[in-house]
């Protein structure tokens, strides 16, 4: 390791005025204090280093001292890792870990001699030390993984480590989970509450919102607090509030530029091309995105993405189905349509074709009519009364509403359908189909005859 360390990277951040206070995490924060590891885990702008600083601010009257290392890119060099997690150590408890940094300035001695002088040193100490890894999800390289899980695994009870990341960590956080001795805030605990939403709304950013603006604000938000502040910045000045709130979505130029900034432009390609991809879907499985995309790996890409908390969100518990957060969805699809609007057609397509196979017809109708492939819409319509779980009834009302039998030439292969197949002004026609997809046979009747009339 070459020069001095920068001492701003061991300093706790200033906590910032006018913060809403949430109790609630900071006692489980409080609680998780006796077990060894704490990982705060959630997409950018969750609020985790916030939530850390206020909780540290408290630290001293609860008998902890407060160790703090803001990471980034350059500490996955293992001397520079060790040493700054050290000097981090030293700021909170004097004295510890002195021979541990004469270790390291010896490229020969193994990584395990270094903090096995570090363990010792804080299992001799009398204090009780919390330190904090901030931006943990930097770190990559493999020794420093390594490393600290074994620094895990030999922690002493008096000290404690708290993780903040925007991604889970290379750690064996399912045997400290098994062991009790792992404490989890995520993305689901960290998101604000509806009365969250209004104090911060109304009491820190000076807004004068109804319950209703809030209620309708935090639905779409999501309780992402980074949203809510951009949403707040852009209603700044604005006379029509509840009209910007109805309208709110991730074209808004603050959301856009964020999410581009903090998390699409820091992805691999591979993993923009499948965000982007399988941005058309309201809901993401690995067989469906791998049938949109045209590639294989879609179970383990979406996993992935489930590790690295990108915006991504489980359906259920075995992790088959996930969603896009809402706002995140919008930045995806906008982004696809600008660099390749030629692609959409053919995606929904593939989404019908492979929904249509699973006997999800209802999904396949949604993804056809977004395609503009009206033919073929009228076309699974038509089939998915004709095919009912009351097929006898379908068929009755089939010749009820005049829908006449395949092969005639004005059925949903013949005139019909090529009448439907005409101008895109004819989408307003299909849109009916979004809300009777579900509904009986005569209800699909009445949508065909809709369709074949225009």
């Amino acid at each position: 390791m070459a020069g001095p360390l920068l001492e701003t990277k061991l300093h706790v951040p200033r906590g910032r005025r006018g913060l809403v206070a949430r109790p609630r995490l900071s006692e489980r924060l409080s609680r998780g204090a006796e077990s060894t590891l704490t990982l705060v885990s959630a997409p950018a702008g969750f609020g985790k280093t916030t939530l850390l600083t206020e909780w540290l601010a408290g630290a001293p009257a609860e008998g902890r001292s407060a160790a703090w290392l803001s990471l980034d890119r350059r500490d996955n060099d293992p001397a520079l890792f060790w040493s700054y997690l050290v000097a981090a150590l030293q700021a909170a408890s004097a004295g510890v870990g002195a021979g541990a940094l004469l270790l390291l300035q010896s490229s020969q001695t193994p990584i395990e001699a270094v903090l096995a002088t570090l363990l010792n040193d804080l299992s001799a100490s009398s204090d009780d030390v919390v330190l904090v890894l901030d931006d943990y999800h930097v770190i990559d390289a493999r020794d420093v993984q390594d490393g600290m899980a074994f620094l895990l695994e030999h922690l002493p009870p008096q000290m404690h480590l708290v993780i903040a990341s925007r991604a889970d960590p290379t750690l064996p956080l399912s045997r400290l989970r098994g062991r009790g001795e792992l404490v989890e805030i995520r993305a689901a605990d960290l998101r604000f509450t509806p009365d969250e939403a209004a104090a911060y709304l109304n009491e820190v950013m000076g807004l004068v919102l109804t319950a209703q603006d809030v209620a309708a604000l935090e639905g779409r938000t999501e309780g992402w607090i980074a949203a809510l502040q951009l949403a707040a910045l852009s209603m700044q000045g604005r006379a029509d509030i509840a009209g910007f709130i109805a309208g709110f979505a991730g074209d808004d130029r603050y959301i856009i530029d964020y999410l581009v900034e903090e998390v699409l432009q820091r992805q691999p390609d591979n993993v923009r091309s499948f965000l982007l991809k399988t941005s058309i879907l309201s809901r993401l499985s690995g067989p469906l995105c791998d049938a949109v995309t045209g590639q294989d790996g879609g179970k383990p890409m979406l996993e992935a993405l489930d590790r690295g908390n990108l915006f991504l969100i489980q359906l259920d518990d075995r992790r088959q189905w996930y969603r896009y957060q809402h706002l995140f969805g919008d930045v995806l699809r906008a982004h696809l349509l600008d660099e390749q609007p030629d692609l959409v057609h053919e995606l929904h397509l593939r989404a019908s074709n492979w929904y249509e196979r699973n006997g999800e017809r209802s999904e396949a109708i949604r993804h056809t009519l977004a395609a503009e492939d009206f033919e073929r819409a009228a076309d699974l319509v038509a089939r998915r009364a004709r095919r009912g779980p009351r097929r006898r009834s379908a068929l009755h009302a089939r010749r009820g509403c005049g829908i006449p039998q395949r092969g005639d030439g004005t059925g949903a292969d013949g005139a019909g359908r090529r009448s439907v197949g005409g101008a895109h002004g004819r989408v307003d026609r299909c849109a009916p189909a979004r809300g009777a997809l579900d509904a009986g046979p005569r209800r699909h009747c009445r949508l065909y005859r809709g369709l074949r009339r225009g």
